[in-house]
């Protein structure tokens, strides 16, 4: 038996980009494991990647093309060959951008985070195509915008030194469920005497273990922060010294949080104003006995309207008490913007053809239902024709759901979906293109939890027909006819040109070696910002921001309110008096996972957690079938009755493909199309509900 060991890199929309040993016995995977020797990994992997060879041999992978033969949504489809599938999609391509190319979209996201099979080669294509463009805002935008407005960019903390923070403040995630490597570093940190306090409205399996739990109700994460500001200012926590060398606007914020008093916040928050207290002064107290104070911040709080100001806020305060001066201190949203990725010459947006009157336009991925059923018009520019999805699973993922179904059933948009399996989306499409897995092609990651850039080496030949999605759109330009010497470039030139080795986070970046080695370390300080130096205008924490002014926001920390909450709009709360949240189920990634069945039935079914008192006034009981409804849908769950979820809050853990629920919905039914504050993102917990016996 000929064995051997490929080095390999865990693909998923997650913060640990784990670097994977596969072990392959004549020509198929038998194992898969985490690297030992990689610092982040430690040899472990979750629950979900652990079973990877059960999603790459899945007997319902998609293997072959196919074609649609049943009315769309129905999932009913044809084999076809490679060769009339790419003359189908090209030609109904050519018709259409003789017209108007901006008829045409990609609709993508992070089904892997691969620099190759992501957006390099395919953002080629649609880039020389003229398609229009994707505003790519699903998950992190608009606390991207609200760390890089105070920080300078999506950098901070090294995640390998949270074992020597002596308080770890884990707000807005489930780090157990969704980023397992920083909370084996928070356990590490606890047992050396570390305090752990869980910020988030729901009691998750993170917040069960931590030390306090503070259940703020969702959207109200900003105030909590200007109250936090507020104690710490009032008791002289402060490290002043940091403050005067190395931030912008000081003066300016102590008068802005003058009046957010502990009643105030907990009034806001819904919690106690002893819970403020305790929050603050543990945070002061600890950084001034010299400790390093630590938060890792998660995406959940920037599901709300004023998300991207909420993670603003708490960006700001490591430079009040001087956390920045020690490794162990400081915050952590992203580490992304530490990577120099070179975007411009792998996507190579200078290939967009350049027409006044034609001028290029950008689609929102949040608001794609309403734009899909949008006609033509001088403001929106020609209705779109046609939608190729690749990484994604928009029927399933984008808000609103029904408006994005209703979208995607027009007999008029033609749809051409690249998948490993028959998602909801899948059902919709026109042609359908196999892609395949991880272990079947090349690619090289990034990280936005951790400072390793990882390669990923293909373990096994691609099964069926199945391609990487960087040959698929060669076949495509190909078949199109543009012949652009970038369409030439294999997947080990696009590797080698992904990071820029003149960097000196980077300057050590050979690909050639980094398939032998699997992984390399970024060339960062261990306290990046430990003398100031952030990547601001100003080189400083700013508190006071001149570009958030110029950009049309309130330059200072701010608390913006929900849009559907009890306090910011009474009259539907009357109707619907349930804030719903829909975080991530632990053996599931977004829908990535579902149909695995040792997964799934480790989930079970479609369930909502509610508080004794909100089940007891709706006479419902612990196992009941409910339904979870507001005006712009509703779906069906089975009930658990827990304090886990705060008295005014359900939780509708997610997401479920719809077609393996028993009603065919999931939570996205009752989600919406509003934008947050900055980086024009979802506002997927900021959602009012009523829930009834089904």
């Amino acid at each position: 038996m000929n064995t051997r060991v490929v080095r390999a890199a865990c693909p998923h929309d997650c913060p640990d980009t784990c670097a994977m040993l596969v072990t392959v016995a004549d020509g198929v995977a038998t194992a898969v494991r985490g690297d030992p020797d990689h610092p982040n990994t430690a040899g472990a992997l979750c629950t979900k990647v652990a079973r990877y060879l059960e999603r790459t041999y899945h007997t319902d992978r998609l293997l072959y093309p196919m074609r649609r033969t049943g009315k769309k949504g129905e999932g009913r489809f044809e084999r076809i060959s490679w060769e009339e599938a790419l003359d189908t999609i090209s030609a109904k391509l050519k018709t259409l951008a003789q017209s108007d190319s901006r008829a045409i979209l990609p609709y993508s996201y992070a089904g892997t985070m691969g620099v190759i099979q992501g957006e390099s080669m395919a953002m080629r294509f649609f880039n020389r195509l003229g398609a229009s463009k994707l505003d790519r805002t699903i998950c992190s935008s608009a606390g991207s915008v609200g760390i890089k407005y105070t920080l300078g960019a999506k950098m901070g903390m090294d995640t390998e030194q949270y074992e020597h923070s002596k308080l770890i403040l884990i707000w807005g995630g489930n780090s157990i469920a969704s980023n397992l490597h920083f909370w084996m570093r928070a356990q590490e940190a606890k047992r050396r005497g570390a305090v752990l306090i869980a910020i988030d409205p729901y009691r998750s399996l993170t917040a069960e273990k931590c030390d306090h739990h503070i259940p703020v109700m969702p959207g109200t994460d900003a105030a909590l922060a200007l109250g936090m500001m507020h104690i710490l200012i009032r008791d002289d926590l402060l490290d002043h010294d940091y403050i005067d060398r190395y931030t912008l606007g000081y003066p300016l914020l102590k008068e802005r949080v003058a009046d957010w008093t502990p009643e105030k916040t907990a009034q806001i928050c819904g919690i106690d104003p002893a819970q403020v207290e305790m929050l603050a002064r543990v945070y002061g107290e600890t950084s001034r006995r010299g400790e390093p104070v630590a938060i890792r911040v998660n995406y959940g709080v920037q599901r709300a309207h004023g998300g991207g100001m909420a993670v603003r806020n708490i960006a700001c305060l490591p430079a009040l008490v001087g956390a920045w001066r020690h490794p162990a201190g400081g915050i952590l949203l992203s580490s992304g913007e530490t990577y120099p990725k070179k975007e411009q010459q792998l996507q190579r947006p200078d290939l967009m053809p350049t027409d006044s009157a034609r001028p290029t336009r950008t689609i929102n991925m949040s608001t794609i239902g309403d734009d899909l059923l949008r006609p033509d018009s001088e403001a929106f520019g020609p209705a779109i024709q046609a939608l190729i999805v690749y990484n994604a699973n928009p029927v399933a993922v984008a808000p609103e759901s029904a408006k994005v179904a209703q979208g995607f059933a027009r007999e008029d948009l033609f749809t051409v979906v690249l998948e490993h399996f028959q998602t909801d989306t899948v059902d919709y499409a026109d042609i359908v293109l196999p892609a395949t897995t991880q272990l079947e092609h090349t690619d090289i990651h990034a990280s936005y939890g951790h400072l390793y850039i990882v390669a990923n080496n293909p373990a096994i030949a691609p099964l069926g027909e199945a391609k990487p999605n960087s040959e698929i759109f060669r076949l495509l330009a190909s078949a199109m006819g543009f012949d652009d010497p970038c369409f030439k470039d294999s997947d080990d030139d696009l590797a080698t040109q992904a990071f820029d080795s003149t960097h000196p986070h980077a300057m050590h970046f050979d690909w050639s070696r980094l398939k032998e080695d699997g992984w390399m370390r970024l060339s960062v300080a261990d306290a990046p910002f430990a003398q100031g130096g952030f990547p601001t205008p100003s080189g400083k924490c700013e508190f006071y921001s001149e570009q958030m002014k110029k950009d049309g926001l309130d330059p200072l920390p701010a608390f913006i309110a929900p849009y559907e909450s009890r306090a910011s709009a009474p009259e539907l709360a009357m109707k619907y008096p349930l804030a719903m949240i829909s975080p991530p189920q632990r053996n599931f990634l977004n829908t990535t996972f579902v149909n695995v069945k040792s997964l799934r039935d480790t989930e079970g079914e479609p369930h909502l957690e509610i508080h004794p008192a909100d089940a007891g006034q709706r006479g419902i009981a612990d196992g009941d079938m409910v339904r979870v409804f507001n005006d712009r849908g509703s779906m069906v769950a089975k009930t658990h009755v827990t304090e886990n979820a705060r008295e005014g809050l359900v939780v509708a853990l997610s997401i479920w493909w719809k077609k393996l629920a028993s009603d065919g919905k999931n939570a996205n039914e009752l989600t919406n199309q509003r934008l947050t504050d900055m980086g024009r993102a979802p506002t997927f917990y900021d959602v009012l509900v009523q829930v009834e016996k089904a």
